[in-house]
């Protein structure tokens, strides 16, 4: 489903990615794990097109996406959630998630502005479909509150339900269990592996809580300043060597 090729990044002179290829399979749950500054979040940020690498390429779906606009990438399958909270301030949880839809919900200027039959139809069919993400991922109940008063765990899970409306072949999560307690990390466990069983989708996520990423992940990769480290399921993950040395510290039972 996506396929990153030799991709180097620098900036200046730190070299942030050296020639990092990785191949993540249609319906899996991959990892990207490694220690701080190891070059996790600026690979998503080549995929999604906000930095461009300085060489190699990167393939959805069998074509190639280097170089487009980010908006372009987004409409092409890729969906995303950030490291920090980006909840849409003065709005409502279902408002949040309706975003979402922003990018296929085709309307001119005139339709708009006079508030046409078929925009209205339009907007009651988002917001069906805005309910219907928010009860698959456990929040209809808070459709219609502030969604800048809700728990950061909450507003994690109305982020994936943004992201998630859009239907992308791929989601991306840049840290989704930041923050949450371990119960809250089990959920968010279930929740995951339901995206990719009930919806399809394949999932590319970075994740400091190890033993979220050993208990969902289909498939693991390791970046450590930059450079691949390791890759694999996390049964080899977890006793490689030099895994345990640059980042777990100790074997642990995947």
């Amino acid at each position: 489903m996506l396929e990153l090729n030799n991709i180097s990044v620098g900036f200046g002179g730190l070299k942030a990615l050296s020639n990092v290829s990785i191949s993540i399979a249609r319906g899996q749950i991959h990892g990207i794990i490694g220690p701080n500054g190891a070059g996790k979040t600026t690979l998503l940020n080549v995929i999604t097109g906000v930095f461009p690498p300085n060489s190699g390429d990167i393939v959805l779906d069998g074509i190639s996406i280097r170089g487009i606009r980010t908006s372009e990438i987004a409409a092409r399958g890729l969906g995303r959630t950030f490291q920090t909270s980006k909840i849409f301030q003065g709005m409502t949880v279902l408002e949040n998630v309706m975003c979402g839809l922003h990018g296929m919900l085709k309307a001119t200027p005139w339709a708009a502005a006079f508030g046409f039959g078929s925009i209205r139809d339009h907007e009651r069919t988002a917001a069906l479909d805005a309910l219907a993400m928010l009860n698959f991922v456990g929040m209809e109940e808070f459709a219609h509150r502030d969604a800048a008063a809700l728990s950061f765990g909450q507003q994690r899970l109305v982020e994936i339900a943004r992201a998630l409306i859009s239907k992308p072949k791929v989601l991306l999560l840049d840290e989704p269990a930041v923050g949450l307690s371990a119960v809250r990390v089990d959920e968010l466990g279930v929740l995951l592996k339901r995206i990719r069983d009930e919806h399809g989708t394949t999932i590319v996520m970075i994740e400091h809580v190890v033993q979220l990423v050993m208990g969902v992940c289909d498939r693991i990769t390791v970046l450590n300043s930059g450079i691949k480290l390791a890759e694999g399921d996390a049964d080899s993950i977890a006793r490689e060597p030099a895994v345990i040395e640059a980042y777990l510290g100790k074997a642990i039972h995947a």
